[in-house]
């Protein structure tokens, strides 16, 4: 028989003491050989090249040995691919052409076509082809708020203001806005799930700004209409600094709730509650810290994480640039190794 992915079984609440894990930003940055394939070619051009993306996807996996794989793409990919004006500008993250500022911009934002994006389900098939039995396949999307803040703030923001305005200030354009905006984030996932995808992770990064009220009333029903979309694959949701709403992203229609590095895991899965797993938390700024620090405090991690009904062992927010990948391949066989002991010493307790 086929071994079914450890990361699928935690997914299910039903790992046992076997703990999986695969770190966000795991394809990319921190890796040399990334840098030597994506050289020469901008993030949006590499994100739709299908040797690229399998060969991007597959590298963590080979290096590291970690338990899942996560579809090499950017949130923006969708909405580029529907005709939205946008660039990825190096040190500064997206740039959209023309910031919404009318009405009329939200009527015109265009739909995604699964026509539109046939390379995105060609990459998935070339790594499900490459990836092993035992490892599982992430597809991911951007969550409607964290693509909608891009739009209407033109860019990465300290505060929000311009988005926050307008959910509060014109409610009924803010849900055509965000419905629009999870048509396309649900279009990006489907394609990725019928093509192979076996789970699924929506990142809604900056969630994190809202105040629990606005979030559970303008933002948490997006959200769900996306996860509904990919109710036949675990789904996980995940955002910085979302301690409040950790409940909340629960509601959205997800097996599995990311947590960043600010709230322990056994706190978080109380928060939560029994019918969801947990993923995180290993504070990613940790990996410049000695080696008996990073190891310390990921088995605090893990006996945290034992307290939950599954646990999915992950960063508490993306692989920095200067990180190590010795580390975090040290890092995994860490997991593997002391990971199943831990947990059942912890669960005791």
């Amino acid at each position: 028989m086929t071994q079914k992915p450890t990361l699928l079984a935690a997914a299910a609440r039903e790992q046992g003491n076997a703990l999986p894990v695969w770190f966000m930003r795991q394809a990319g940055r921190s890796l040399p050989e990334y840098r030597a394939v994506r050289e020469g070619t901008a993030m949006l051009d590499s994100c739709r090249r299908p040797e690229m993306v399998v060969e991007i996807t597959m590298q963590p996996v080979r290096r590291h040995d970690v338990d899942a794989a996560i579809f090499f793409s950017d949130i923006m990919v969708p909405l580029a691919a529907a005709g939205v004006g946008l660039e990825i500008k190096a040190g500064v993250g997206p740039v959209i052409t023309d910031p919404i500022r009318t009405a009329q911009q939200v009527h015109e934002l265009p739909e995604l076509h699964p026509e539109a994006i046939p390379d995105i389900a060609e990459s998935i098939r070339g790594i499900r082809a490459e990836l092993p039995a035992d490892k599982a396949l992430i597809g991911f999307a951007g969550a409607p708020f964290t693509l909608a803040s891009y739009l209407v703030e033109g860019g990465p923001s300290k505060d929000y203001a311009r988005t926050k305005a307008l959910m509060a200030a014109d409610p009924v354009l803010w849900d055509e806005l965000c419905g629009k905006l999870a048509r396309i984030s649900a279009t990006f996932l489907r394609v990725q799930v019928d093509a192979g995808a076996q789970a699924i992770q929506l990142f809604d990064s900056w969630a994190g700004s809202l105040a629990p009220m606005d979030y559970a009333t303008r933002v948490l029903p997006h959200s769900g209409r996306v996860m509904a979309h990919v109710a036949d694959v675990p789904r996980i949701h995940f955002g910085v600094g979302t301690g409040e709403l950790l409940r909340l992203m629960s509601q959205a229609g997800t097996e599995v709730v990311g947590v960043d590095w600010r709230v322990p895991l056994d706190e978080a899965s109380r928060r939560i509650g029994p019918l969801h797993a947990v993923q995180g938390n290993l504070d990613p700024a940790l990996l410049t810290a000695p080696w008996e620090v990073i190891a310390e405090r990921a088995r605090d991690v893990i006996r945290a994480g034992a307290k939950a009904p599954g646990h999915i062992f992950n960063l508490g927010h993306g692989v920095p640039a200067t990180a190590d990948p010795d580390v975090l391949t040290r890092l995994v066989a860490l997991v593997h190794e002391e990971g199943p002991a831990l947990r059942a010493e912890a669960a005791t307790r």
